[in-house]
């Protein structure tokens, strides 16, 4: 199953595993389980520290466990993780030999205190470039954690249970019957909800971290890291506080606009950041979240968790989200209806009747793509005419199944809560509401800047951007900000990477003058 080279890679990865992992596989009958067994002992291969078992009670659907040195550790895989999910797999052998990318004390610490016992399963789609990161997290969490378990779930080889728990969107994440996630997060974005449902003990340790420096760069992306870099080559003492390094950069597949790198993958570049920040001797504090600054001569930021980071100077470079329609209707079905990536859920609506939100590049992409899964595509832009580029406006007029609604105010989205079922619009010219009837809506309206700790702070924009001058200076001393939380014309990765440098030369130049 797996060719020379991902075997040859696999050794390598392999090779000081320090503990024994044993793929304790669950009897089967189902088609896929020789299927199954090949992958593993394929894997298996690659170290003497692994190996294959076969025993329990039966499955209907292939399934097996990890289990570190003789004993079980809470991290399990229901289906044949191919795909993306190979990764996930590789990934979860490391961490359970306590190798590989794992959290740093403060954000262990978090996740030990988390009240269990907690039981998750998370449904996917092999083709989800979302899954890995939410099935890679609660692994992580499993793993660290001595009353959780987590299982991933293929939803092509569990269909009864997907129509029964109503999943239109994945990554879907359950405690039970439960929903507690879908759609793509980070760990920190995890722990949040895991502390919320759950609750946390009382820390027996000791206080929360403070981590005292010179200067504090909020947000991991494209911008921040270059503010972080040009800081710490400064001489500076930088920490960087994110929610993950790279930022919306890790969910671009194809970038051909940096310039001297004619081709690469967001993934790729969000890790050669991490690399470069790490060289460059600044410390990363990633899966975290502000929950507040407090200004003063020594600025003060407090993370969810406990932590406190002290600085002199603070550079927002937070970045901006995939913006919502803020209807009626929109947050109650998200993940069981409305959705924000075409390429994960998309396959879920096969033959159904969709709806796209938006008549940008993004807008028409999604309905293009759609309109080669779906029965019928619905495109609806608010303004007299679709902005998205030429080339792609042919294309998309060209599809049998795509109709074109112009001057369309998306005004609720309509469902019993379990599913979508309609969609209302205003036709702004007439001011008459319609209703049409469809099985999903895919929201495609651009971005909203990240600004939320500091909106009360400095002075913003009527859209939530961080208002700057040509320096990157903010309405109060010693804030700055750079990237697409500013008020900046463009927003591309080259001119993030370039506003947080320029932003940072700023702050040392303000920070020389002052002493």
């Amino acid at each position: 199953m797996l060719d020379a080279s991902i075997q040859s890679q696999l050794t390598t990865v392999f090779a000081d595993l320090g503990a024994d992992i044993a793929f304790a596989v669950a009897p089967s009958e189902h088609a896929a389980q020789a299927e199954l067994l090949e992958l593993l002992g394929n894997i298996a291969a690659a170290s003497p520290r692994l190996r294959v078992s076969v025993g329990g009670n039966p499955s209907p659907v292939p399934r097996f466990a990890l289990v570190r040195n003789g004993a079980p550790t809470g991290v399990a895989f229901r289906g044949v993780p191919g795909g993306h999910e190979f990764t996930s797999l590789v990934v979860a052998v490391l961490n359970a030999a306590g190798k590989g990318r794992l959290p740093d004390a403060g954000i262990q610490a978090r996740i030990r205190r988390l009240r269990g016992p907690i039981r998750l399963r998370t449904f996917v789609s092999l083709e989800c470039t979302n899954c890995p990161d939410v099935v890679q997290a609660l692994n992580l969490i499993a793993l660290l954690h001595e009353d959780a378990q987590h299982e991933m779930w293929d939803g092509a080889l569990a269909e009864s249970e997907v129509q029964r728990l109503g999943i239109q969107g994945v990554p879907a994440v359950f405690a039970g019957d439960q929903l507690v996630h879908v759609g793509k997060a980070e760990l920190s974005g995890l722990i949040d909800q895991l502390e919320e449902r759950f609750g946390t003990a009382h820390a027996a340790d000791a206080p929360a971290a403070v981590h005292v420096v010179d200067v504090a760069v909020v947000g991991g992306g494209p911008a921040g890291a270059a503010a972080a870099i040009y800081t710490a080559r400064k001489g500076l003492k930088v920490a960087v506080v994110a929610g993950r390094i790279g930022g919306q950069v890790k969910d671009t597949m194809g970038i051909e606009n940096l310039i001297s790198v004619p081709y690469t993958e967001g993934p790729k570049l969000a890790n050669d950041m991490r690399g470069h920040l790490v060289a460059a001797g600044v410390q990363v504090l990633d899966d975290r979240m502000v929950e507040e600054l407090v200004d003063g001569e020594v600025k003060t930021l407090r993370l969810k968790g406990g932590e406190t980071v002290r600085a002199a100077q603070v550079i927002i470079a937070t970045g901006a989200k995939w913006r919502e329609l803020g209807v009626p209707g929109e947050r109650e079905h998200i993940g069981r209806g409305v959705a924000f990536c075409p390429h994960c859920d998309g396959p879920f609506y096969k033959g159904k009747r969709v709806a796209v939100v938006g008549g940008g590049n993004s807008g028409v992409e999604a309905a293009i793509d759609l309109a080669g899964i779906c029965s019928e595509v619905t495109l609806f832009e608010f303004g007299e005419q679709l902005r998205a580029d030429a080339v792609l406006q042919r294309k998309l007029r060209s599809l049998p199944n795509v109709t074109v609604v112009t001057q369309a105010r998306t005004t609720r989205v309509v469902g019993d809560g379990s599913q979508v079922t309609a969609l209302e619009y205003e036709d702004r010219p007439s001011k008459t509401v319609h209703s049409r009837a469809l099985d999903g809506v895919f929201v495609q309206i651009g971005l909203a800047p990240n600004s939320a700790v500091v909106k009360d702070l400095v002075e913003v924009t009527r859209s939530g951007e961080i208002v700057v001058d040509a320096r990157g200076r903010t309405s109060r001393p010693g804030i700055y900000a750079a990237g697409d939380v500013a008020n900046l014309p463009f927003k591309q990765i080259i001119i993030a990477m370039g506003d947080g440098a320029k932003t940072a030369l700023a702050a040392f130049e303000d920070r020389m003058r002052a002493a």
